[in-house]
């Protein structure tokens, strides 16, 4: 089965995108074919590849509202098996624009529906809000990884989202499961971070996934050149820290 994982969390600037960006990147050096969905207005995911978003006419934004095909909308091999489907501002107004369609959080899920099969992972990136985009997300996902920012705030909101997923299993996707979280911005040398680490421990502890991510320079310097950390600098720690967590996520599935 094709593995669908939404990345997740209702906070903003946890790591979703850099964790989507780049573990997708990760993957596909390991000779996964990889797509990426950016369900997420800002678009970041997409410009993490170097796609002028600003350009696009055919998003995940005119998608939804049917204008066009997910076959039309993908942007193929941005990098070497990696293929986009690409996001940017317009869809913001897609949570007001889809009140009334019927079954609005299964348009996504029903035009992956036509391409899974040429991928081994789809990634989608979902926006910092429990809404409509990422109810579509998790409808279409069949696994959710949560990334969380090593920092005392870091369990607040995550019973909410623990929460939205069972919900969703439950009413819309039985398929939908926790498949992990993965800790990022961690920095050994404090207390803090170790802390954050084994209270989240307490609450999941067969959901952690052994990498961590650190704080990085290169790491966070990379989205501003339009490239995942393994183009920009393959020998820093940040990674090396995607690149063992991409054999984590192959592991698991």
């Amino acid at each position: 089965m094709e593995k669908i994982i939404a990345l997740a969390n209702q906070k903003g600037g946890v790591g979703k995108t850099t964790t989507t960006v780049n573990l997708s990147a990760c993957l596909a050096s390991k000779g996964k074919n990889v797509l990426v969905i950016d369900t997420d207005p800002q678009g970041n995911a997409t410009s993490g590849f170097s796609i002028n978003k600003v350009e696009q006419e055919k998003t995940i934004y005119e998608l939804l509202l049917g204008d066009y095909s997910i076959q039309e909308c993908i942007i193929k091999d941005v990098i070497p098996g990696v293929s986009v489907l690409p996001s940017n501002v317009n869809l913001a107004a897609a949570e007001i624009e889809l009140i009334g369609i019927e079954e609005k959080e299964f348009i996504l899920k029903k035009e992956v529906e036509w391409i899974k099969d040429q991928y081994d992972y789809i990634l989608i990136d979902c926006p910092p809000a429990l809404n409509t985009l990422t109810l579509n997300a998790m409808t279409t996902a069949n696994a959710v990884i949560v990334p969380i920012q090593c920092e005392y705030l870091a369990l607040e909101g995550l019973s909410d989202l623990i929460t939205t997923i069972n919900l969703v299993k439950e009413r819309l996707n039985p398929e939908l499961d926790l498949e992990g979280i993965v800790f990022t911005m961690y920095d050994s040398r404090t207390v803090l971070s170790q802390q954050v680490v084994e209270n989240v421990k307490e609450h999941f502890p067969d959901k952690i996934y052994e990498t961590k991510i650190p704080r990085n320079v290169r790491l966070s310097e990379a989205p501003s050149y339009g490239q995942p950390i393994i183009m920009y600098d393959p020998k820093s720690a940040g990674a090396e820290s995607y690149m063992a967590l991409a054999e984590e996520v192959i592991a698991r599935k």
